[in-house]
């Protein structure tokens, strides 16, 4: 039972992700997501390399907050 719980909730969890990825362009706080200070962009010629230090790091704590407030 408490597996089931757990699918359905990562299912909408990842919905709603899909969602806010669609609708980002028309949000202003969704849009800067995955261009935030502090991520890395290096160009060099036809190379290019992107982390995404600060976004992944905001992206963690949106999730601890989620997971820990449908834990209760």
């Amino acid at each position: 039972m408490a597996l089931g719980k757990a699918i359905v909730v990562f299912g909408l969890v990842i919905a709603a992700i899909g969602f806010a990825l669609w609708v980002a362009p028309s949000v202003p706080f969704l849009s800067r997501l995955g261009r935030l200070p502090g991520d890395i962009l290096v160009r060099r010629g036809n190379f290019t390399f992107y982390f995404p230090v600060v976004t992944s790091i905001v992206i963690s704590l949106l999730l601890t907050l989620i997971f820990a407030m449908l834990r209760r």
